[in-house]
């Protein structure tokens, strides 16, 4: 899995010029999974956004995390942060999982963000064309690969 995770002051994002999810404070989660990701990935990765300290404490220094600030998650399934540039000029998304794989994971992934945060979370709609808005609140935008565990 490859999460793109910034710090935002408010995010939205509409299906079809219906909103369907928005927050303020909180984290903006553009979430890419392949065929090779697994459960042990949703449990680390759902684990670590939730206690990535990126907010800043009284201090100005990024010292909280999005539990303690009582920010909010939106989560937003992107496949295409598995392209292949390697070869040529059109990306190839051959590492990205098919429907059947990466909507159970998508669905497990949001319930351990959820469990984690100990509130609901704000998605999109997996599958359709999204418009994502967002205030980058920094900005701050982190990548973390599950394979890299960095």
């Amino acid at each position: 899995m490859i999460a793109v995770i910034q710090r935002v002051s408010q995010a939205s994002v509409a299906v079809e010029a219906n909103k369907k999810g928005e927050i303020n404070t909180g984290l903006l989660i553009l979430l890419g999974i392949e065929e090779a990701d697994e459960e042990e990935d949703i449990m680390w990765l759902s684990k670590k956004i939730v206690n990535l300290r990126v907010f800043n404490d009284a201090q100005g220094m990024m010292n909280l995390s999005v539990q303690e600030v009582q920010g909010d998650l939106l989560i937003i399934s992107q496949f295409t942060l598995h392209a292949s540039t390697r070869k040529g000029n059109r990306p190839s998304y051959i590492k990205a999982a098919k429907p059947a794989i990466a909507i159970p994971l998508y669905e497990k992934f949001i319930t351990s963000c959820e469990q984690q945060l100990g509130k609901k979370v704000k998605t999109g709609a997996f599958g359709a064309d999204m418009k994502v808005s967002l205030i980058n609140d920094g900005p701050v935008t982190i990548i973390i690969d599950t394979k890299e565990k960095k």
